[in-house]
């Protein structure tokens, strides 16, 4: 008797579980739906249906890393916006985004899209609560070992995305951290892949003007104006008036 309703348990443990992880795949699926329209209202949108599909299977690493994608994307948008309260949200969402990030990373430590998020998220978060914040909670040496895993996984993810982190990130950090000949060899890299990405553009001629090579950076920022990017074309526009003065 005590078997039989052993093996009735766990058949029924194992019936709930396949019905979490269909759930799950289910609030996934219209997550990446609403997700994909690639703005801000789409990106806050997606984020209580991530978060279901994380609550329904805890276990999941596509269900975490994109729980810190969309965490992030929504500080990184809201930043962009010039919204009132922005810093405020990339305090609050991208450390959020680490906490996800984190989960992702040692579900699957081979696997690029943990990584990559970790160390954006952990961008987000400086940009609310300043770099040198950031570096005293430890952040630094974990973002330059998650930005390192991911290009050493997959470099070219989601067009190159590891590169341009790793240049970014050797740009921004503050002395004695910054590192601006590295950067700019990540920005070259960078560069022949994708010479035409605004935010690459902007990123890598702002590197330039602090390495002396301002005409050089001008090129790459009136190339970046052009662009139909709003933030972006509105930066290097922003920076060529700014230069030019």
């Amino acid at each position: 008797m005590r078997k039989l309703i052993a093996f009735f348990l766990s058949i029924s443990l194992f019936l709930l579980l396949i019905m979490g992880i269909s759930l799950a795949s289910d609030y996934l699926a219209q997550a990446d739906a609403v997700y994909q329209k690639d703005n801000l209202e789409s990106v806050i949108e997606s984020l209580p249906l991530y978060r279901k599909a994380v609550e329904e299977d805890p276990e999941s690493y596509e269900a975490n890393w994109k729980m810190a994608r969309a965490l992030r994307e929504y500080a990184d948008l809201s930043m962009q916006a010039e919204v009132s309260d922005w810093k405020d949200i990339c305090k609050v969402y991208a450390k959020e985004g680490l906490k996800f990030a984190a989960i992702a990373k040692e579900l699957e430590p081979n696997k690029v899209e943990g990584h990559l998020y970790y160390g954006l998220s952990a961008g987000s978060y400086s940009d609310g609560v300043s770099i040198l914040k950031a570096i005293k909670e430890g952040l630094k040496n974990k973002t330059e070992k998650a930005f390192e895993k991911a290009y050493e996984i997959d470099k070219m993810y989601d067009d190159a995305a590891p590169i341009l982190a790793l240049a970014r990130m050797w740009h921004q950090l503050p002395w004695p951290y910054q590192k601006e000949k590295t950067s700019e060899k990540y920005f070259e890299e960078y560069y022949q892949y994708f010479p035409n990405n605004p935010q690459g553009l902007v990123y890598y001629a702002e590197l330039l003007k602090d390495r002396g090579k301002k005409e050089q950076a001008i090129v790459l920022l009136k190339q970046a104006a052009q662009s139909d990017h709003a933030y972006f074309s509105k930066r290097a526009k922003e920076l060529l008036d700014k230069w030019s003065k």
